[in-house]
């Protein structure tokens, strides 16, 4: 029960298909732009991941120009499109990925009846007639050395002897990966593994089965690697486990169990470079805003700390005591650099490189000039002031146009039991324009500012749907990360969202700069719409 020689692939090699670009970004709230889409395809290369989902070409104009861009950009790995069983959607993924080194078209269908009744409104016939036909149609835009894969979305709910129908006649039209989606989280281990086995002996010789389970009942991870076990040799995952509802299956816990009990899967590995993970997770989480539980296996903030006396006396002697891998080996640094004001360039390179992050030149100086301004405002510059400094300069890199709207200066006043008065001194189009707002506090005043400069020129204005303050570190000198979430006045409750940041000692500096990073992604998403 192994995918022996199915499309040329090693069956001693586990696939890792990464989607947390699509289908970790269908997560409410987890948007990202074109920019940052890039920058964690960037990342997933350094990873060393086997295939990016980077996105649905037809979705939308800017998901198409993102996924071209991976597709132009990327090198060494895959760069996979979806698109439904659908005319126009194929051939949108076909331009968008054709330029890729590694072209991976994904088309799927629904195939359990509740989906095909209630959703598709067709006959398991036409849902097998159009997979058919939408295979046979990438094959032949790709040609031959493409990768064609078809999935059967909801296939745990699937009836078992048509699913096969299908996937034998996908694979007879030219497919060369099947996947096995556990779409809504249904199954359990042990009939998942022999629904995968049933799929890999009736078409295992001649595709590559794949499989993706989401986390409905906090067995995405169990289920992925049932699979394994059962002959599946390539793995849908996202990074910290992001992506609709509950998620889908980690990559981290999936890689990480892999290589941490060999015996359980003999002669299998992936070519995952695991020390880049921590390095993707935290950039993940920092883009989306999705906080990584301090519980999360792997790449949580307590998956290595040890604070029971016991652990830690056990520890110390031996770090295999409670240790079943070593932080290394995930990213994570033994030694610690200390960073102040009187560090090098040298020494924070050091550092940084030990925290998963490689800057030289111009990046690098402009991280040191951050870094020692922080040290001189506060006593200490911890690991997590370094990385919050890093990612934040990360996402400003986009270069600033004579679109993009530009803070200049902004002062407040408030005091006990008052309202307070801000004031904002902007550029909007190249225009400089100042405004003054009231409101029940320092911040809602100058949001207020903001509105009342930006509304008369763009014509709307950003509405808050969610804030929220994190203390990057502990103590009175801390850094504060702001995520705003907001959208236009134009769209109403229903209109989508953008997630901006900022970072600063000050809270309403940084608040301020969050809430001008929201409104300039909904700018870019305005052109995008006008353009298209």
């Amino acid at each position: 029960m192994s995918n022996v020689g199915a499309a040329g692939w090693d069956p001693r090699r586990i696939r890792v298909f990464d989607t947390t670009l699509r289908d970790g970004e269908q997560a409410p709230g987890a948007g990202l732009t074109a920019e940052e889409k890039l920058e964690v395809a960037r990342q997933l290369v350094r990873l060393n991941v086997d295939v990016i989902e980077a996105g649905f070409p037809a979705a939308s104009p800017g998901d198409w120009d993102a996924v071209h861009r991976i597709a132009m950009e990327t090198r060494g790995v895959a760069v996979a499109a979806l698109a439904r069983c659908r005319d126009g959607d194929p051939q949108r993924a076909v331009e968008a990925i054709r330029v890729a080194e590694r072209p991976h078209l994904h088309v799927f269908i629904a195939t359990s009846d509740i989906h095909l009744k209630h959703k598709l409104r067709a006959t398991r016939e036409e849902a097998l007639a159009a997979a058919v036909q939408w295979v046979r149609y990438g094959r032949k835009a790709l040609g031959p050395d493409a990768e064609i894969e078809f999935s059967a979305e909801d296939a745990s709910r699937t009836d078992p002897e048509y699913l096969l129908r299908v996937y034998e006649a996908v694979v007879d039209a030219g497919a060369s990966t099947v996947n096995i989606p556990d779409t809504v989280g249904y199954a359990i281990p042990s009939e998942f593994g022999r629904l995968v086995g049933a799929v890999v002996e009736r078409v295992g010789s001649e595709a590559v089965v794949s499989v993706h389970c989401h986390n409905d009942l906090g067995l995405a991870t169990a289920n992925t690697l049932a699979a394994v076990q059962a002959g599946a040799r390539q793995v849908e995952v996202t990074i910290n486990g992001l992506g609709e509802r509950a998620g889908n299956a980690s990559l981290e816990e999936v890689v990480m169990s892999l290589r941490t009990r060999p015996t359980q899967f003999p002669d299998l590995a992936s070519r995952v470079s695991t020390e880049q993970i921590t390095a993707a997770s935290r950039l993940v989480s920092y883009l989306t805003g999705f906080v990584v539980q301090p519980n999360k296996a792997v790449v949580g903030g307590n998956a290595f700390a040890h604070e029971s006396g016991i652990h830690q006396d056990g520890v110390i002697k031996n770090p295999l005591t409670y240790e079943i891998m070593t932080p290394q080996s995930v990213g994570l640094s033994g030694s610690t650099l200390s960073i102040g004001k009187l560090s090098g360039r040298r020494g924070l390179q050091g550092k940084l490189r030990q925290l998963g992050h490689e800057l030289e030149g111009e990046a690098l100086d402009t991280a040191y000039r951050e870094v020692i301004a922080l040290a001189d405002a506060k006593k200490e510059v911890t690991d997590a002031d370094l990385l919050a400094i890093v990612e934040q300069l990360a996402s400003e890199a986009a270069p600033v146009t004579s679109d993009t709207v530009v803070l200049q200066g902004w002062s407040v006043t408030s005091s006990h039991g008052g309202r307070s008065q801000g004031s904002v001194s902007l550029t909007v189009a190249g225009e400089s324009v100042s405004a003054e707002g009231a409101g029940n506090g320092p911040v809602d005043a100058l949001f207020g500012a903001v509105d009342a400069a930006v509304g008369p020129v763009l014509g709307w204005h950003p509405v808050l749907a969610e804030y929220e303050i994190r203390a990057v570190t502990a103590g009175e000198d801390a850094q504060g990360q702001v995520i705003v979430r907001c959208r236009r006045s134009s769209e109403g409750p229903d209109g989508p969202v953008q997630t901006g940041h900022g970072l600063s000692t000050n809270i309403i500096e940084a608040s301020l700069e969050g809430y001008l990073s929201a409104l300039n992604k909904l700018r870019d998403a305005v052109v995008r719409e006008v353009r298209a």
